[in-house]
């Protein structure tokens, strides 16, 4: 995948259950390929992220547009109270998304970057993502193709208990975050997710 994009949909109580099969309907009727659909658990509440990817930026700016003309972007209309849509760059050394069961707990964990910050960012993730990878998988990371600069990253854990325990041993065997990438870093945002049952991404 060449573009990736978050769709978040803010919407009412208990609306991320009825709204899986709109969404992926909505989907599957454009351009590009729902990779996963989540509902927030911890942190902002009703909300439901959307990530799909996209082999050419045209394709993404042609889904922005349909979006941005509907009355009922991703047929969720009825439950929306609101919508972000950013489109994301990935990482250069990171293969592209692959689904499954990879979860069923996601998090996405987003930082705005300081002036300059992307080069450092992406050079210090290019020295220590192979060994971090090999304690936990990474779904994928990004950096922002338009907003405020900055970037998101997205990793699957098997309960939060493992993702308590696997973060503890990375920090403390050095392992992560990359030697001085959070100096680049500020506005950092944590989102803990659990798949929809129309997510490609379980």
């Amino acid at each position: 995948m060449q573009r990736y994009e978050i769709a978040t949909l803010s919407t009412t109580i208990g609306a991320a259950g009825k709204a899986g099969p709109a969404i992926q309907a909505w989907a599957e009727g454009g351009r590009g390929r729902l990779l996963g659909a989540f509902a927030s658990e911890i942190g902002l509440l009703n909300q439901i992220l959307v990530l799909r990817g996209f082999e050419t930026e045209a394709d993404l700016a042609t889904e922005r547009a349909r979006a941005v003309a509907s009355a009922s972007p991703f047929n969720a209309g009825e439950w929306l109270t609101g919508l972000a849509m950013d489109s994301f760059i990935p990482f250069p050394n990171v293969p592209p998304v692959t689904t499954g069961k990879r979860g069923p707990v996601y998090e996405f964990r987003s930082y705005v970057f300081k002036t300059g910050g992307l080069q450092p960012t992406l050079d210090a993730w290019k020295e220590q993502l192979p060994a971090r990878i090999q304690v936990s998988p990474l779904v994928v990371a990004m950096f922002k193709a338009d907003g405020p600069p900055g970037f998101t990253h997205v990793w699957p854990y098997p309960s939060l208990n493992d993702r308590a325990a696997i973060r503890a041993d990375v920090v403390e065997r050095g392992i992560w975050p990359p030697k001085g990438g959070p100096t680049w870093l500020h506005e950092m945002r944590s989102t803990i997710c659990l798949p929809l049952g129309v997510s490609p991404l379980q």
